[in-house]
């Protein structure tokens, strides 16, 4: 702990600390209202925190919308209890007594990182900080060149501040670091000139040639990877991943030890790759009808809210001329009632503007019945158009997966043929295969040999089952989930006009009734 701390008693953050900070950072009048009102925390968007004696960072979660954050000048050791704060952009931890940079994978906002003087000797564990212009790590404990290679990867990075640590006296410091960042513009608080940036790129050349080279390739593996995830994210909303090729197949018989031995059996392997080939392309038939579906599934989405949208748009744009039309009526209608030229008259105008509100409010009312009755029936017909779809999808799935389970079934029956017949063969000791020991454990009886196949079919039935189970579990969930959206959609769009038309009214309503009429002038 530094010699500056020794006589002050370390502190923790806790709700105390941070009301008291957020008082002293707010203007003199908001500060004293801060003190009289309890802060809610999700409010504060910057929270400075310097010269508080923090050993450890904590209670900090509450804090979720913080953009700027400093925690300098403290006796931090540890970065810690930061990845709540997703919108940080500015992170100040210079001068502190930190050793390893960790605990900042959640904040890939952030675009200012100081940790300026502390006690960091390598440069890690901030690939995720994809935004970071600005870093500051001087006055740590930075010894080798080799760790500004890892920066290259910080494609924003612009500001870079080293100076202070033991790498900055090699004599070639600056045309490293300048020629492995190509896009930085200040070094040490210093514009890299032109020259220095030349002198650099020849320099080094030979060096950084091939990390170039090995970054298009990690690059482009990168995005092979994502794109091969994109795809998949596609097949499973579509209910048919993997159902793209052997991986259904490959599945059935991973965890089965019982076919294994059965394949040595003579026969067995012809027989299980023309299973393997009918089997794959009914799934691959079942993949591509999968994928069929989905698009006609989007489409009927997409239509719904289509039609859903012009019915409102044109019942708001109805609502809108009503609500202009009373408007440009009424426009003088307070002031005629304020300045009447007598009592009775302001009386009568009162009343037939009273009466003109609630003409409005069930002009109003009415309208937002129509839209409700025509949005139900449409909501009804799109749920009805839903669970056609989905029926149809069902059951031809069941269909496809019914293909599946008689490829096995059969499969299964010439197995057991070729079991039987070979433990026949086993008995007279005419078999001319060579079979390893656990195999020839298969066939020292019929049911020994009828037991092992009976129990390889049922783990490739459970494993065809299991999967046409999550299709169709998938499914349901589907037709459950976008049908009920849409339902509650309009429960709340029906609820939230209703409350909006009571406020319109009642508001004209208030202004009505808060006119003064003169006295009239003797």
């Amino acid at each position: 702990m530094s010699q500056l701390y020794d006589s002050i008693e370390p502190n923790v953050i806790d709700d105390e600390m941070v009301q008291k900070a957020i008082e002293e950072q707010c203007p003199e009048d908001i500060g004293k209202l801060a003190k009289r009102e309890v802060i809610n925390f999700k409010d504060v968007t910057e929270l400075q925190l310097s010269f508080r004696n923090i050993l450890q960072i904590d209670n900090l979660w509450q804090f979720e919308n913080l953009t700027k954050l400093q925690l300098d000048n403290n006796i931090i050791e540890k970065i810690e209890a930061l990845e709540g704060l997703v919108h940080l952009v500015w992170l100040d931890l210079s001068f502190n007594n930190i050793e390893v940079i960790e605990g900042l994978d959640t904040l890939v906002k952030l675009q200012d990182l100081s940790l300026y003087n502390n006690r960091i000797s390598k440069i890690e564990h901030m690939d995720t900080l994809q935004e970071l212009q600005i870093f500051s790590i001087g006055k740590n404990n930075l010894t080798t060149l080799e760790d500004v290679i890892y920066l290259r990867r910080f494609k924003n990075l612009r500001t870079l501040n080293l100076m202070g640590n033991p790498l900055c006296d090699d004599e070639q410091y600056t045309l490293f670091v300048v020629a492995h960042l190509p896009d930085l513009v200040y070094l040490d608080f210093k514009l890299v000139s032109d020259t220095t940036r030349e002198v650099a790129v020849l320099k080094y050349q030979d060096l950084i040639e091939p990390l170039e080279r090995e970054e298009a390739q990690a690059l482009a593996q990168l995005e092979e990877k994502q794109a091969k995830q994109k795809e998949l994210e596609y097949h499973k909303t579509a209910f048919v991943e993997y159902l793209n090729g052997s991986f259904l197949f490959d599945s059935m018989y991973a965890e089965d030890t019982e076919a294994a031995k059965l394949a040595y059996l003579p026969g067995v392997g012809d027989l299980q790759q023309a299973y393997r080939k009918e089997f794959v392309s009914v799934c691959e038939n079942l993949f591509n009808y999968g994928l069929k579906e989905y698009e006609k599934r989007e489409a009927e989405v997409s239509d719904f809210y289509e039609s859903l949208h012009e019915a409102l748009t044109a019942n708001q744009q109805e609502g809108r001329k009503i609500i202009l039309d009373f408007e440009n009526r009424n426009k003088r209608r307070l002031d005629e009632i304020h300045n009447a030229s007598s009592y009775d008259i302001a009386e009568s105008k009162r009343a037939e503007y009273k009466e003109d509100i609630l003409q409005l409010s069930e002009a109003l009312m009415t309208l937002e019945m129509l839209i409700a009755d025509q949005l139900e029936e449409l909501i009804k017909d799109f749920k009805g158009n839903i669970a056609v779809i989905a029926s149809s999808f069902i059951e031809n799935v069941k269909e496809l997966m019914s293909q599946c389970r008689d490829l096995e079934n059969h499969h299964h029956e010439k197995l057991l043929e070729i079991s039987i017949t070979t433990l026949e063969k086993s008995i007279k000791n005419e078999l001319d295969e060579d079979l390893p020991a656990d195999v020839r454990m298969l066939l020292v009886d019929k049911n020994t040999i009828v037991n092992a196949v009976n129990a390889s079919h049922g783990i490739r039935l459970l494993k065809i089952d299991k999967r046409e189970s999550d299709i169709l579990s998938n499914t349901y969930r589907w037709q459950t989930s976008v049908t009920e959206k849409a339902v509650q959609n309009e429960i709340d769009r029906n609820r939230d006009r209703i409350r909006e038309i009571i406020q319109y009214i009642d508001n004209l309503q208030e202004e009505l009734d808060n006119v003064e009429i003169l006295e009239p002038m003797e």
